[in-house]
């Protein structure tokens, strides 16, 4: 027979303290008065008795008499006993009674009377089950729905009802596994990759995309279905769905391993948690959102926006300028049909963003609508350019955003650069008054995006938005019109900063835009004296070199505040601590306004946007930034590190999984 032992109960614990209290207080009469000792062996033997029939069965009679039958007359008996659900009565935390049902389910046909409820129903918490949801308990391998009524006589006093909820459980659970998610694959810049293929080396790779996909989407119970050379849909279920996120879609590997030396991505966008049609929808701007993060992952629409996976690849260049053409001519036509244009950049802008900027005035010069750039000359880097035109009489052409805000009218066309973030914006008051509003960017789309723009230009693989916007203006205007070597040179500036002198992130189409500003009259030596820097900025640059720590192949170096003037440091010592030997990236992190920012660099092994967006930053492979909010310097570090060990860790997985494959 199973032995069951069971502790010492509160009424238990009590008797006998007051047992040994009256023993010695019995035995302390003896002594004072020996004639009452009779009295007192008398007493202990009665209460011996009484203790041995407590433990004996008097306790479990007890019980069984307050939940028996013999209170067929009380409310009690009349309101509970007869539920077919198990009920149970508490007086504290100790079992007072409960109906026969509470019994067989729970208690194995045992009696629990005046037992603490711990014991009978572990992890009960009152307060959870008072609410009008009641509290999930898993109890004897069943799922229960507890509820509770405290009485309006005595608080102290509580019902408790139990529903069993196991099979609707189950079956909630198959249907939240079964419900259907719609994937979209999409095979990266594919007619570039493949078009100077051979006919049978072109149909080899689709035919291993093709199996790829039928092997990846084969272990589910869905299906896939090819809708265009290089593009397929897929339904499979929930249940898959958390599969392949806790695989990280190993496919995006798969894909780039088929064969190196084209170098083949996948994009995949999901929906899920609505309808077929619903996550569709989702489905296309999960896709969209992939394509304009340089592709190479996947996106996955949630509640709270889009988690991603992957995107450890360089984007794939677009040899053909066909869409350049065609976004020129939206913008030209949007401009025209605006009274007034401004264009801002982002925060503490840069020689890309005003270069960017000043590219977009000559367009509206051009179509001949007034326009201005709305930028703070307090809080910028690019200085040195802003000082340039305005000593050539162009003052005008800048503007602060709050004097900007008060020309703003129903047909104000706003053009946003270098920038997609509604957060990351120069003045987002000024964003929020404009109505039309156009956008173009060289980063990766994160979370945040500026959302319905009238004309949306979007290319992770340019190396800056000074290219994007001198390709647009070959295409904007008649054939006579041409940006003036001043702005020739901005436009090079730009790109000459984000591409570190030519160094890194470059591609054809971007020699060819540096190729037409020297046609157009910038001057080399002009541009290069727009990056000279004051002796304080020096100064300042080398600090921040020389604190610098590296920590798994990332050089870290964490400041306080810099002076205005020397902020384009920062920058600056992110781009030399490359050049240290084993050093793969570079932050560079520095107190400003109660927060921190982080500027980012690396050569391309280490992924700065990948690392900084899990810090709300975003940006490109080799170039990127942050900025923390309400952090120390000492916070800020141990961030950095926390990302950049989460980043290690996973190239380590990807680099094991990889040699586990190939063996």
């Amino acid at each position: 027979m199973k032995s069951n032992p069971k502790p010492r109960g509160e009424l238990e614990i009590l008797l006998i303290v007051l047992g040994v209290l009256c023993l010695g207080l019995g035995a302390a009469l003896a002594v004072q008065q020996p004639v009452l000792l009779l009295g007192v062996l008398l007493l202990a033997a009665a209460a011996g008795v009484l203790l041995a029939l407590w433990g004996g069965g008097l306790r479990s009679a007890i019980a069984r008499y307050l939940s028996g039958d013999v209170f067929e007359g009380s409310s009690v008996q009349f309101s509970l006993a007869g539920l077919p659900n198990p009920v149970l009565l508490l007086g504290g935390k100790t079992v007072l009674w409960y109906n026969d049902a509470f019994r067989q389910a729970l208690l194995d046909d045992e009696d629990y009377v005046l037992q603490p409820v711990s014991r009978v129903l572990p992890g009960l918490e009152l307060h959870s089950a008072c609410q009008p949801g009641g509290q999930s308990l898993e109890c004897k391998g069943c799922r229960w729905w507890v509820f509770s009524s405290p009485s309006d006589k005595d608080r102290s006093l509580a019902v408790v009802h139990l529903v069993d909820v196991t099979d609707v459980s189950a079956q909630a659970a198959e249907y939240r596994a079964s419900r259907p998610v719609y994937m979209l694959f999409q095979v990266d810049g594919s007619d570039v990759l493949l078009e100077n293929l051979r006919e049978s080396e072109r149909a080899r790779l689709l035919e291993g995309v093709n199996l790829l996909l039928e092997h990846y989407i084969g272990r589910t119970t869905g299906f896939l279905r090819r809708v265009a050379s290089t593009r397929y849909v897929a339904v499979v279920e929930e249940r898959h769905l958390t599969e392949m996120i806790a695989g990280k879609f190993d496919i995006l590997d798969k894909m780039r391993a088929l064969d190196e030396n084209v170098g083949l991505t996948l994009s995949i966008g999901v929906g899920h948690g609505g309808t077929l049609a619903e996550c569709q929808q989702m489905a296309r701007q999960s896709l969209d959102m992939a394509l304009g993060r340089g592709g190479d992952q996947a996106a996955v629409k949630t509640e709270n926006g889009f988690e991603f996976y992957g995107g450890v690849s360089r984007s794939i260049e677009k040899h053909s300028k066909v869409r350049s053409r065609m976004v020129a001519a939206a913008l030209v036509d949007a401009i025209r049909r605006s009274d007034s244009v401004l264009i801002m950049g982002h925060r503490m802008s840069d020689l890309d963003s005003v270069g960017a900027a000043l590219g977009v005035l000559r367009v509206c010069h051009i179509c001949d609508v007034p326009a201005a750039i709305a930028i703070r000359k307090n809080a910028t880097l690019a200085d040195s350019l802003i000082h340039r035109f305005e000593e050539a009489g162009l003052e005008e052409s800048f503007i602060d955003p709050d004097l900007a805000s008060e020309a703003v009218t129903p047909d104000t066309l706003l053009v946003v650069v270098d920038t997609c973030l509604v957060h990351m914006v120069e003045s987002r008051e000024l964003y929020e008054q404009c109505a039309r509003v156009a956008v173009i960017d060289h980063h990766r789309r994160a979370m945040g995006a500026i959302p319905n723009a009238a004309v949306w230009y979007q290319e992770p693989y340019a190396s800056s938005a000074c290219e994007l916007v001198s390709e647009l203006l070959q295409y904007a205007g008649e054939k006579g019109d041409k940006p003036t070597p001043l702005e020739a040179e901005a436009l090079l500036a730009g790109i000459m900063l984000d591409t570190r002198n030519f160094a890194l992130h470059t591609g054809v189409r971007t020699f060819e835009a540096a190729a037409w500003l020297r046609r157009m009259g910038a001057r080399t030596e002009e541009v290069k004296q727009l990056f000279s820097t004051s002796l304080e900025e020096y100064a300042a640059k080398a600090s921040l070199v020389e604190n610098a720590e590296v920590y798994l192949g990332c050089a870290i170096s964490v400041a306080g505040e810099l002076p205005p003037q020397a902020q384009v440091a920062v920058p600056q010592a992110a781009n030399d601590l490359l050049t240290i030997d084993g050093v793969e990236a570079s932050f560079v992190a520095v107190e400003k306004n109660g927060g921190v920012n982080i500027s980012a660099r690396s050569m391309g092994a280490v992924n700065v946007q990948v690392i900084l967006e899990t810090l709300g930053g975003g940006g490109h492979l080799t170039m990127a930034g942050a900025q923390l909010k309400g952090v120390n310097q000492d916070e800020a570090r141990r961030r950095i590190q926390d990302a950049v060990r989460a980043f290690r860790q996973e190239q380590a997985e990807k680099a094991r999984s990889s040699a586990a494959q190939t063996e």
